[in-house]
């Protein structure tokens, strides 16, 4: 696996620092975690985080065997944020950051991407590189929504949690995909005339007690139902 340039186009423009030091940036999930891409001429995948206080961080992942040496990660100036970027890593390798404590002298620990997009399926616990393809077949429904009339129109939500809304009895009680939610929790909320679904915490979190609640990755559904494309085409039908 080539080790990391040490020169290389950072993501993060002074823009974005400056908005991310405001507290304003919004759409701050286009910079930290992790983007596959060509930089310079080298196709792989650059990786920030923000540890603001951390003495070194480095990206470990399966790609190099988990060596927290192989591939060291640089401060962005002075805003707390580190980065790198892995040639030849993609679409489906498996990372974390290794973050040396400078508050806690000898404290170290592999932390999971809180900005990742997708994440291993519990109890695994480290973040995955991901780069979808799906296209939204939603463009009807935008269109007709410039039509509607929302603080006029009656609302009645349907609160659901994924895993506890049906199961496979014949299948060991297995929870559903996002796959076969899809048609048929649009079945069960169209027949009841329901106008909104409330999906509970579906962000990534490795105890399943919590129903979602301790969110591990704030940008990666859970793993539990199917990778991110299928979340999408959920959310899409």
């Amino acid at each position: 696996m080539p080790t990391p340039p040490k020169d290389f186009p950072s993501l993060l423009g002074d823009d974005d620092l400056y908005y991310f030091r405001e507290g304003t940036h919004t759409r701050l999930y286009d910079k930290l975690g992790a983007h596959p891409g060509v930089v310079d001429g080298a196709w792989g995948t650059s990786f920030a985080v923000w540890a603001p206080r951390a003495e070194a961080v480095s990206l470990v992942g399966d790609f190099n065997a988990w060596d927290r040496v192989a591939h060291p990660m640089r401060p962005v100036k002075t805003s707390g944020i580190w980065e790198t970027f892995a040639p030849g890593v993609g679409k489906g390798a498996l990372y974390k950051y290794h973050v040396r404590s400078a508050a806690h002298s000898g404290y170290a620990a592999d932390k999971a991407d809180p900005f990742a997009f997708a994440a291993e399926c519990p109890p695994g616990t480290a973040s995955i590189v991901w780069d979808d393809g799906y296209r939204w077949g939603d463009a009807g429904w935008l269109a007709a929504r410039k039509m509607r009339r929302p603080l006029a129109e009656p609302m009645s939500i349907f609160e659901v949690h994924l895993g506890g809304f049906r199961r496979v009895p014949e299948d060991g009680q297995r929870m559903l995909t996002y796959r076969e939610l899809a048609p048929r929790l649009v079945e069960h909320v169209t027949e009841r005339g329901y106008t909104h679904v409330e999906i509970m915490p579906v962000m990534e979190h490795p105890f399943y007690g919590s129903w979602g609640y301790q969110v591990t990755a704030f940008f990666a559904p859970t793993r539990r139902h199917g990778p991110p494309e299928d979340f999408m085409a959920l959310v899409d039908r």
